[in-house]
């Protein structure tokens, strides 16, 4: 019988979350009466809503973000009038993860929850379980503060990836927990430790899913480069692994976030080793305002992460990927463009300017995510946010809301013509600064078809052919 269902709804269909995995794997006695049904944001609310009423669950867990929030309140609010109508018994709801984890208890979201975990939710989320289903006693705290788990001793939940996840899905991975560094706009700024996974039973566990089948191994840890004896090691595991398939073919791609100022030669030379195609690098640049850096509590030497940037473009073939944020304090328009030049500048250099989608930038808007010390700069800076999810910045002392509102047309059409090679970056290098002159192209595009998404690409190619 299953008791329980964990759920949630993930960005897109083919990002499987390993947050109710874990969950499951680490109920006991009680995972066999546990089943995972996921949704994805697209799609429709009645196909949402059916399989939960279908499965009669008594406790249902639901798994909150800051981009499914909204859609997880639609969920409930519609769960709520099936149940108060009788279609279904209603269900203990127990709300977590890391969007309702630091909410004001008066949060919209929680009306709808009898139960909500704060913070890491596989040893709580199961003693939780046992309490009502097992011994059947009243569970007196409604919201329940739990600590971070000892990650040597939860049980690893890549067993219950199913073949459709291995053969059409990414597959989210973890190595380590939390950040060593304190980004005021991160979560991680309120804990900077980091807890490794036993490595010898990672890697076993990243063995069988290669034997699986998996196609893409996508790390989620923050700093994955922080411990580099450690880093290539697992690095070194992937590599046997991939030298062991012909080279005439990608056998996977792995996918790590690391941190741009922690390249030292060693890793570097590992890293070089990977065929084309077998390497995506996710690199958190976010500002390369020194005085930005500093008022965010963000260590900061530009002039060697962008000395990375040049040689990972040069030296490797890894997919880049370079993260820039707008709208942090004290930074302006001038300068952010100063630095996605810069950014661009690195990126480009060598090879890397003949290869067609080698390396993309991302442009993303500051967001006050809730419990994170960046909100401290609000009456000094005038710091204006959207007070809905994603809480995104609107307007700073020294970027105005049409300065913010420009660049976010510029970040999506950067996105759909750059980043997805429509259009070589290089090709707006002439007559002025990559920035300025795609900061025009934006304006002109937004003011030609009215808005930023849904636009044909053929359509979108031929004005830029057009447009010479």
């Amino acid at each position: 019988m299953t008791e329980i269902i964990l759920t949630t709804i993930n960005a897109k269909w083919i990002h499987p979350s390993l947050a109710l995995r874990l969950l499951k794997a680490n109920l006991g006695s009680l995972e066999d009466s546990c089943e995972i049904i996921e949704f994805a944001l697209r799609q429709p609310l009645a196909e949402k809503i059916q399989p939960l009423l279908d499965a009669s669950p008594r406790i249902l867990g639901v798994s909150v973000s800051i981009w499914n929030h909204t859609a997880a309140i639609e969920l409930l609010e519609e769960l709520n009038k099936r149940w108060s109508s009788h279609v279904s018994v209603k269900p203990a709801v127990v709300l977590g993860g890391p969007e309702v984890s630091h909410l004001p208890q008066n949060a919209g979201i929680f009306k709808y929850a009898d139960y909500v975990i704060r913070g890491e939710g596989e040893t709580a989320f199961r003693t939780l379980c046992e309490n009502i289903l097992v011994e059947k006693e009243s569970v007196l705290s409604r919201f329940i503060d739990a600590d971070n788990v000892d990650v040597s001793r939860i049980k690893s939940a890549y067993h219950l990836y199913t073949e459709e996840d291995i053969a059409k899905k990414l597959i989210y991975v973890e190595a380590s927990r939390g950040c060593p560094f304190k980004c005021e706009f991160c979560l991680s700024a309120k804990d900077s430790s980091v807890r490794e996974f036993p490595l010898d039973v990672f890697l076993s566990d990243m063995d069988i899913l290669i034997s699986r089948g998996v196609k893409t191994f996508k790390y989620l840890d923050r700093s994955f480069n922080v411990n580099i004896k450690r880093a290539i090691k697992i690095i070194e595991f992937f590599l046997y692994k991939i030298e062991k398939f012909s080279l005439s073919s990608a056998p996977f791609t792995v996918h790590f976030e690391m941190v741009p100022s922690l390249f030292p030669p060693e890793l570097l030379r590992t890293l070089s080793r990977f065929p084309l195609g077998t390497l995506r690098l996710e690199i958190g640049i976010q500002t390369l305002n020194k005085n930005a850096a500093s008022l965010i509590g963000r260590a900061s030497d530009p002039e060697k992460e962008l000395e990375s940037l040049r040689l990972l473009a040069e030296e490797t073939n890894a997919i880049i990927h370079a993260d820039l944020i707008a709208g942090l304090p004290g930074e302006d328009i001038v300068s952010f463009g100063s630095g996605f030049d810069r950014l661009w500048a690195a990126l480009y250099s060598g090879k890397q300017q003949f290869l067609k989608q080698q390396v993309e930038i991302q442009l993303g808007m500051l967001k006050l995510l809730p419990g994170t010390p960046v909100s401290r700069h609000r009456e000094k800076f005038g710091m204006r946010y959207n007070s809905s999810p994603p809480y995104e910045i609107e307007e700073t002392s020294t970027m105005s809301g049409s300065d913010l509102a420009r660049l976010r047309n510029f970040s999506r059409f950067w996105e759909i013509i750059v980043n997805r090679g429509l259009v070589f970056s290089s090709d707006f290098s002439k007559n002025g600064t990559i920035f300025c002159n795609f900061l025009e192209l934006s304006d002109t595009l937004f003011a030609y078809f009215g808005r930023n998404w849904g636009i044909d690409r053929g359509e979108l190619l031929a004005f830029l052919r057009i447009r010479g």
